[in-house]
């Protein structure tokens, strides 16, 4: 473990004289005035619920809708845990009177912990998640266009890019791309911060909507449902449970802000615990709702209208709105490790084209939330946060604290690998 005297280089160093937003810089306004109870449960809120949230009823359908929720709930107690073993971890190194400085993000609590590997782990999976949420939003624009616009999207034309000519999903990703470069070319998030309210807004509104038709449709027929999808659908549907909850590099920015911090455990609990009724209702109306015609997004199973046509393209908004948000830590790290921590244009222009890239291949939306759920949230959400408690806390733990913090290691390490390959298998198997 790595103590130093000297105040330990953040996410991105702690350098006066650049303006650059670092990984822990909140979205809206400074740290202060501190956060009351309320504000942080919206803050929690605002961190976790994301467009994850629609690929849920599909992932109920192939996980049946009881194993979906006995997974869900699960993954959220798990993740609540988790968080707070990263704060107690903080909270433990900051206690220590040898002039250990503070720790803002997960780059420094990596660096404090392991030394720069440490750094540089929690960096590559931060990037992979950040970078991999985004891909995820240009597949739900493009494919969410592309059925509003030109009909029905096949699951697997986008493999066949490059070879038999451009599909409708990937012309509307293209069209995205040179706004793209645009919005990421902006250097701070001052100017585009407010609009993630805006974004937000869009999200609760969207769920609205499908739950008013979900409950509409439920009233006037039933459909053949399914509650255990068997062992084979395990990890898919875990993969899609671990990427709706991810939000974990938000922990350390959120309860630095809290007034009164020693409540943050109890505030955390609540909201995760209300995220996960809501998102379990999401996920079991939708697939009661549509049963075997569920789609991979929900909101393209919403049935012709301009309310219907609204919120598709709200939510398309949404989610162009907020790439930039989401790939700004990846920038800061970027710009950190290879232009020095100042600002460079050309490689956030390469970082977009990269992952614009990627979206034309992916032909799944609730596949790849499952494959980045497997192959990187449960690095960042498990692993990483039960290692760092050991390896602090090691001195103190008792065998129940050893056994606990090793299995949730040993957990996270299972499901990453087995998830990973099952998502795989899913994405790239021909579906009929």
């Amino acid at each position: 473990m790595v103590f130093e005297k000297k105040p330990i280089a953040s996410s991105s160093s702690q350098n006066l004289k650049s303006p650059l937003p670092r990984e822990d810089t909140p979205l809206i306004g400074k740290g202060k005035p501190l956060s009351s109870k309320s504000k942080t449960f919206a803050n929690v809120f605002i961190a976790i619920v994301g467009a994850g949230v629609l690929g849920l009823p599909y992932a109920f359908k192939r996980t049946g809708w009881v194993m979906g929720l006995l997974m869900l709930f699960s993954v959220a107690g798990l993740t609540t845990y988790c968080m707070m073993l990263l704060v107690h971890t903080r909270r433990k190194l900051e206690s220590f009177d040898n002039g250990f400085a503070k720790v803002n993000s997960f780059g420094d609590l990596g660096f404090a912990v392991c030394g720069h590997f440490g750094r540089f782990v929690v960096d590559v999976l931060i990037i992979l998640s950040q970078a991999g949420f985004c891909v995820g939003y240009l597949i739900f624009i493009g494919n969410t266009l592309a059925n509003l616009f030109n009909g029905e999207v096949s699951m697997v034309s986008g493999l066949s890019l490059g070879i038999s000519g451009l599909s409708a999903k990937s012309w509307y990703i293209w069209g995205c791309f040179p706004f793209q470069l645009a919005v990421n070319s902006i250097p701070t998030l001052t100017h585009l911060a407010p609009l993630s309210i805006f974004a937000d807004i869009v999200d609760l509104g969207a769920m609205g909507a499908v739950f008013v038709e979900d409950v509409s449709l439920i009233m006037k027929q039933s459909n053949e449902i399914i509650a255990f999808g068997g062992l084979s659908v395990f990890f898919y549907g875990m993969g899609v449970a671990v990427y709706a909850f991810e939000g974990i590099g938000m922990v350390f920015p959120i309860e630095s802000e809290m007034k009164e911090s020693r409540h943050f455990g109890k505030i955390l609990a609540l909201s995760m615990g209300l995220i996960s009724l809501m998102y379990g209702a999401f996920g079991a109306l939708g697939y009661f709702a549509f049963g075997p015609d569920t789609k991979d997004i929900i909101t393209a199973n919403l049935g012709a209208g301009w309310i219907s046509a609204m919120v598709q393209i709200g939510l398309c908004v949404n989610l162009f709105i907020s790439f930039p948000l989401m790939m700004n830590p990846v920038y800061e790290i970027v710009e950190r490790r290879f232009g020095g921590g100042r600002y460079c244009l050309w490689l956030r222009w390469l970082l977009v084209l990269i992952v614009s890239l990627v979206a034309l291949f992916v032909p799944n939306f609730a596949d790849f939330l499952s494959l980045i759920g497997s192959s990187v949230c449960c690095g960042l959400g498990f692993v990483l946060p039960a290692l760092f408690h050991l390896l602090v806390f090691k001195e103190e733990l008792g065998w129940k604290g050893w056994t606990v913090d090793v299995g949730i290691v040993t957990l996270g390490l299972v499901l990453g690998v087995s998830g990973t390959w099952s998502a795989l298998v899913e994405m790239f198997s021909v579906k009929v």
